[in-house]
C-alpha cells in the first residue's frame, strides 16, 4: 500500500494515476482545501482509498498509515504568495505537517518516504544552473523555509530512526488539473478581461518548468533505482522560460486577438518571489531518466489544457 498525502491535489493526483497504472494500491490523505474529488473520481475503490483529514490531526495521520509500505508526502500549502498574508500557513501545513507524517511513520513502522520539496529552498542562488550541492541555502519565502525545514526533519529521521528518504526538489511543475500558478492566473485574468493581460513584475522573471507527467515519472524512477539512507535530486528539464514568454504563449493558445500585455514593474512578482531559478539536473539525467518535454513545450501544453478546463 502506498500513501499519498495531498493525493487529490494537482501533482498528487498525477502521482496516484501513475501508481495505479503500475498496479499499486493507493491510499490518499487529503483535506481537500485545494485538492478536488474530480481529480481522483475516475479510480475505483479497490485501487484507491480516500482518507479525508488534515495533517495537523495526528490521530488521522497515524490511522492512514495502517498497512502502508511507502509514503509519498506531497501535501502542503500550494500557494507561495499566501504565506505573505497568513504567515503561519507554511509552518503548519508544511513543517508541522511533515513532522506529524514522520512521527506517524515511526509509530506505525513505515520505513520509506518520498518528499516533494522545491527549488524555492535555494532562494536567490548565485550559481546558475544550481546543483543539489549548492550552499549555503538561504530561502527567501516562508514556503521555501518550510520545505527546507521539512528536508531537515526527514534527514534527521533517516539518521535517528533508520528510515529511507527520497527528497525531490521540484522545478515549477505545470500540467492539467493545475489550481494555482502563473498559467492558471493568466487564464483567469483573460477570462475577466480578454483585452488585456497584467503581468506582475517586469516579465523577466525566469524559472525552470517541468510537466506533471514527467515530474511523477522522475520521482518513481529515482525511488526504483534508489538505495537505503537518503537521496536528493533536482527535478526539472535543464532549461528555463521567462514570465513574458509564458504570457505570450497563453495569449497565443487563447486565440484572442488584440490582447495588450502590461507589466506592473519590478524584479519580483510578489514578496518572496525569486526572480530566477535554473536547476542543474545533471544528477537526474545521469540515472537514465529523460524528460519528454522542455520548459516551453510543457507550458504550452498546460496552457492548452487549462484553457479547456477553465474556459475563456
Amino acid at each position: 500500500m502506498h500513501l499519498v498525502t495531498g493525493g487529490a491535489g494537482f501533482i498528487g493526483s498525477h502521482l496516484v494515476d501513475a501508481l495505479v497504472k503500475r498496479g499499486s494500491r493507493v491510499r490518499i490523505l487529503d483535506n481537500f482545501s485545494s485538492g478536488r474529488n474530480e481529480f481522483i473520481s475516475h479510480h475505483d475503490e479497490e485501487s484507491v482509498e480516500v482518507f479525508e483529514g488534515d495533517l495537523l490531526d495526528f490521530e488521522v495521520v497515524s490511522e492512514s498509515m495502517k498497512d502502508v509500505q511507502m509514503v509519498h508526502h506531497l501535501a502542503a500549502n500550494p500557494d507561495i504568495r499566501l504565506g505573505t498574508e497568513v504567515t503561519d500557513t507554511d509552518l503548519k501545513q508544511g513543517t508541522i505537517g511533515t513532522y506529524n507524517v514522520l512521527e506517524a511513520m515511526r509509530v506505525n513502522s513505515v520505513s520509506k518516504i518520498s518528499f516533494a520539496s522545491s527549488s524555492a529552498v535555494y532562494g536567490e542562488a548565485d550559481m546558475m544552473p544550481t546543483p543539489e550541492s549548492y550552499g549555503p541555502i538561504v530561502p527567501i519565502s516562508l514556503y521555501g523555509a518550510s520545505k527546507l525545514a521539512s528536508e531537515a526533519l526527514i534527514t534527521a529521521w533517516v539518521g535517528t530512526f533508520g528510515v529511507t528518504g527520497y527528497i525531490h526538489r521540484f522545478a515549477n511543475i505545470v500540467g492539467p488539473r493545475g489550481t494555482h500558478g502563473v498559467i492558471f492566473d493568466f487564464i483567469h485574468k483573460l477570462k475577466r478581461d480578454p483585452s488585456r493581460l497584467e503581468v506582475l513584475g517586469d516579465g523577466n522573471q525566469e524559472k525552470s518548468y517541468m510537466s506533471a507527467k514527467d515530474c511523477v515519472k522522475s520521482m518513481l524512477h529515482i525511488i526504483e533505482n534508489g538505495s537505503d539512507g537518503w537521496s536528493l535530486f533536482n527535478l526539472g528539464t535543464g532549461d528555463t522560460c521567462s514570465v513574458s514568454r509564458i504570457a505570450e504563449i497563453v495569449v497565443e493558445e487563447s486565440e484572442l486577438e488584440g490582447v495588450q500585455i502590461e507589466y506592473t514593474g519590478g524584479r519580483r512578482g510578489w514578496a518572496g518571489d525569486v526572480p530566477k531559478t535554473y536547476l542543474d539536473v545533471d544528477k537526474l539525467l545521469a540515472t537514465g531518466f529523460k524528460p519528454t518535454s522542455n520548459s516551453e513545450s510543457a507550458i504550452r501544453e498546460t496552457a492548452r489544457s487549462l484553457i479547456g478546463e477553465i474556459g475563456l
